[in-house]
């Protein structure tokens, strides 16, 4: 296949663009200078400068170096050295624009969930809708997905729980188990095809789980692990190893699928908000602008913002952590927390990452995604 023209690709950054704070500037630079033509015709050319010359240079950018010849011992020697910096975040198109409330990632899939019952899926490169108004088309906001191998759980407000197929592109509700119809705040799920083993967080401290077996799904007496309070996150990295996270500085674990809980504490200054794992560790971030690192003996935390962080995502040596006006940090190759530029002006309410991609999803339909390239 031959490589787009510089023309469609241009056409292709441009529509990114047009959705970017950026260009919201340069609009408004471009109508704050053409009304001081009244003073002097000369500003009407400032005026299409300001509009014209940012993403100009904002594709110059990302483009240069694409035709040149490279110097390949020069390259060579630099991928040695030193890891290649991080690709920019870019917006993605996604057809709606509701508030996006969370995200999960599973290979080379994304999903992501909405405040009117919308699950969003991307399986081959664009974004689609795969449940239009939640598992029982109540619109029922959704507050949480996540994603194993072969299926995706998504859940919210009134116990709403849904399992969406990929393969077959079809979704089963699994609403208000065992007549429980408490809002679900997080969801959790890990396994193997027919054999999943689902965790769901309710806004009354209490975790229930579920075993999916061939088809059939039977769900547990809920348990309360933590303190009581409000449980804002949940996390399965296994089959086996989970955490979950309470807005009362109380964090628990359990190593047999969720059939038990012990609490493994935390000495937080704010209200944990979120929670993301790898067997054994652990991340939790609060709404002081700290994210505490658990590394099955002791925790360490390490301020990454003055502001509040609304979620955390840990995949290999990378995490993630995203909050208010459009703010993603990374933690990775490099030492401590940095501050990741991206086009998001509004609330980033979740962020996920895998081995290929990560994504950040938020108010307005927000998503801002960006390729890891096995980093």
């Amino acid at each position: 296949m031959e490589p787009p023209s510089r023309v469609t690709a241009f056409g292709a950054f441009f529509r990114r663009y047009a959705r970017s704070w950026y260009h919201a500037v340069a609009a408004a630079a471009m109508t704050a200078l053409g009304t001081l033509t009244v003073v002097d015709d000369r500003f009407a050319v400032l005026a299409l400068l300001a509009y014209a010359v940012p993403p100009l240079a904002l594709y110059g950018r990302q483009s240069v170096g694409a035709d040149a010849p490279a110097d390949t011992d020069a390259a060579d020697a630099a991928t040695e050295s030193e890891p290649s910096p991080p690709p920019d975040p870019a917006w993605t198109a996604v057809p709606t624009d509701e508030t996006l409330t969370d995200a999960a990632v599973v290979g080379d899939r994304a999903y992501a969930v909405g405040a009117a019952g919308t699950l969003l899926c991307d399986e081959g490169g664009e974004w689609d809708v795969a449940v239009a108004d939640g598992p029982d088309a109540e619109s029922a906001a959704l507050r949480g997905v996540a994603a194993t191998a072969d299926g995706v759980w998504f859940s919210g407000d009134s116990g709403v729980v849904g399992r969406y197929d990929p393969e077959s592109g079809r979704h089963v509700s699994h609403s208000a188990p065992d007549g429980d119809t408490t809002n679900v705040a997080a969801v959790a799920a890990a396994g193997e095809a027919s054999d999943e083993t689902v965790l769901l967080a309710d806004g009354a401290g209490r975790l229930r789980r579920g075993r999916y077996r061939d088809g059939d799904l039977a769900w547990d007496d809920p348990v309360t692990p933590a303190s009581g309070s409000s449980l804002s996150g949940v996390v399965l990295p296994t089959a086996a190893v989970g955490y979950a996270c309470d807005t009362n500085q109380t964090v628990v674990r359990t190593d047999d699928g969720g059939r038990t809980f012990d609490r493994v504490g935390v000495d937080a200054g704010g209200t944990l908000t979120d929670v993301a794992a790898e067997s054994e560790r652990c991340l939790v971030c609060d709404d002081a602008g700290v994210v505490h690192r658990y590394d099955g003996g002791r925790w360490t935390p390490e301020r990454v913002d003055d502001g509040a962080l609304r979620a955390v995502a840990v995949a290999g040596d990378h995490a993630l952590a995203c909050g208010p006006s459009g703010t993603v940090f990374e933690r990775g190759h490099r030492d401590g927390w940095t501050r990741l530029a991206t086009p998001a002006s509004g609330d980033l309410r979740s962020v996920a990452v895998g081995d290929a991609r990560a994504v950040a999803v938020g108010e307005n339909g927000a998503v801002v995604e960006w390729p890891r390239d096995g980093r």
